[in-house]
């Protein structure tokens, strides 16, 4: 089962990882100033997860597959890892439509 990692950067802002069941990050949060902004973004990946079109499928300008996850407004709420194939781009996606309704919530700012 998947979980979300709240943590706090250097700069004081606030992030999540959602980590699927094998601990791999597979979805990585901007910086929020204010720690119920961040917990508005992990409630908001659990509901916008499971719309497809909310993923926007992306390769760099190094060739590497990535994705964003977007809210219903068009704000980026998450993004993925690089990857060496579209293939594992569609697979990180999968894991983020398996894991993320039902993820605990890991709160390392406590």
């Amino acid at each position: 089962m998947g979980k979300f990692v709240i943590s706090k950067r250097k700069n004081g802002e606030f992030q999540f990882n959602l980590a699927a069941g094998n601990g791999q990050v597979i979805l990585s949060s901007e910086g929020y100033s204010a720690k119920s902004s961040c917990e508005n973004g992990i409630e908001s990946v659990r509901k916008n997860s499971q719309d497809d079109s909310k993923f926007d499928k992306k390769t760099s300008s190094s060739g590497k597959a990535y994705f964003n996850l977007k809210a219903t407004n068009g704000q980026i709420i998450g993004s993925s890892e690089m990857y060496e194939s579209e293939t594992s781009r569609d697979n990180g996606i999968a894991s983020v439509q398996t894991n993320a309704p039902d993820a605990s919530i890991d709160d390392q700012t406590l």
